[in-house]
């Protein structure tokens, strides 16, 4: 089938790049020259675990381009995916993106003759597909919805970081359909993932599947969190252990016979279980972040109030989600301080290594990540700061001049070149991305003259890994 998608940010451009794989043609359309032609060139904008390979596999196997051309790649292709950013105001998701870029799509079918599908692949609150997206196609390319022309809904559920294996191997396909020949249409789109289970179901529902299945991911990380604050009050008491103890159950983690070995991990009692990855949203961190669960999450909560319906669970979990860093950063003043023998020292004679500020391991997202509140707060308390991550340091670089013009400057907080220069003569590490390059940390603190405090901000490391410890839902031992 031939496929345009409007739109190159991670969804677009992951979705385009895997289904070119996948046995169709894709022209993904960006208004930005320069990205476009990065992308022709085989470099992809985004890092995204695998993306550049296929990109380049795709490109010269001749079943993907890039192109400023909307017109002609609409004209061209017989679906188009609607794939441009939504973002949150607070108040409402901004749709100019996705209306502008209906308006668009509109007008180059006004002079196409044959039957074309749009199906909506951004996230956006239910009956946007219809009540903004179809309004708009009609009106600009004087076509009747299931009679010249198709509309759907097909939501993403890519992780990112994991954006191309969650693609290249879903757990399902939701198809939102209008009418029965978008439907076909989308399934022939998807004809080589024959394995799949797909659920078919109206446009608004397909919407709503998407902000259902992220508010819940986020609620379970929040919930994890709250039961962390608490265990951290309490004396010999680790939220880690805590939650192995929870999801040990096994309508959590199924007990499976010996002859499912490709799927499971030996468990106690020579039983065996499957052990979900949902199970790795039921550990308390210093909170949740990237373009899709505080967006997603705070934009149901302003569509529900809309519908007369306070979410009060929500409110919740956004409320706990965003004072999670600060519990880091007391967390670490309070170490420090403790651990020095003059608690009046000057903070500013201390240093803090900060490791982590992408908001995930595998990513250089750094919008809405943990580090950054983290590291204003440790400044405003007066430390210095090194700051490193694997990818993700122009990024985040760009997010805290940001965040520190308005109360601040960069002054204090040096980016470091890497994890040694980061950790040197460091009074305390504190880690806010798990990232696999920082597992090797307990070996090279071992050999630091001066033993540093790690504040554990992610619960990747073991109390006993280090001298002195302290984490996430543990109270720090005296």
């Amino acid at each position: 089938m031939k496929v345009s998608v409007i739109g190159t940010g991670y969804v677009g451009l992951v979705s385009g790049v895997c289904l070119a794989s996948r046995g169709n043609h894709v022209t993904c359309v960006d208004v930005d020259s320069n990205k476009v032609a990065s992308i022709n060139n085989g470099i992809p904008p985004i890092h995204e675990e695998g993306l550049e390979d296929l990109l380049k596999q795709v490109i010269a196997d001749g079943s993907f381009n890039a192109s400023i051309d909307l017109e002609s790649a609409v004209r061209n292709t017989d679906l188009t995916l609607l794939a441009v950013g939504t973002p949150f105001d607070g108040e409402h998701i901004d749709l100019s993106y996705i209306e502008t870029a209906s308006q668009q799509i509109g007008k180059a079918l006004k002079s196409k003759s044959e039957f074309h599908t749009v199906v909506v692949k951004s996230t956006v609150v239910p009956g946007t597909t219809e009540n903004v997206v179809g309004k708009i196609l009609s009106e600009y390319s004087d076509r009747e919805i299931g009679a010249q022309l198709g509309l759907g809904m097909n939501p993403e559920f890519l992780r990112e970081g994991e954006a191309v294996t969650d693609f290249m191997n879903p757990d399902r396909i939701v198809i939102g359909a209008v009418d029965q020949t978008t439907s076909e249409a989308m399934h022939q789109m998807y004809a080589e993932f024959p394995d799949v289970d797909k659920l078919e179901t109206s446009p608004r529902t397909a919407e709503m599947i998407k902000y259902t299945a992220n508010s819940l991911l986020a609620t379970l990380i929040s919930f994890s969190n709250e039961i962390g604050n608490l265990c951290a009050s309490i004396s010999d008491v680790d939220i880690e252990e805590v939650m192995q103890g929870v999801w040990l159950d096994k309508r959590f983690s199924p007990l499976l016979n010996e002859q499912h070995d490709d799927l499971i991990r030996s468990g106690g009692n020579n039983k065996s279980r499957c052990i979900p990855g949902m199970t790795s949203y039921l550990r308390a961190g210093c909170g949740f972040g990237g373009s899709c669960f505080p967006k997603d999450v705070s934009a149901l909560i302003a569509y529900g109030k809309q519908h007369d319906n306070t979410m009060q669970m929500l409110d919740a979990v956004m409320s706990i989600n965003a004072n999670q860093p600060k519990k880091l950063v007391d967390l670490t003043d309070n170490v420090l301080r403790r651990s020095i023998d003059d608690p009046v020292t000057d903070a500013s004679t201390l240093k803090v290594a900060l490791l982590g500020l992408a908001f995930k391991a595998g990513t250089d997202d750094v919008r809405d990540s943990a580090a950054i509140p983290v590291i204003e707060g440790l400044q405003q308390l007066g430390y210095r700061i090194s700051a490193y991550d694997p990818i993700a340091m122009e990024n985040a670089r760009s997010a805290l001049e940001t965040a520190m013009s308005g109360n601040g400057s960069m002054d204090g907080v040096t980016m470091a070149n890497g994890i040694v220069e980061c950790i040197e003569n460091a009074d305390a590490i504190v880690v806010t991305t798990a990232w696999p390059e920082f597992q090797g940390l307990p070996k090279m603190v071992e050999k630091m003259d001066s033993q540093p405090y790690v504040i554990d901000g992610r619960r990747m490391f073991k109390p006993d890994d280090f001298k002195h410890y302290a984490g996430i839902g543990l109270q720090p031992s005296s």
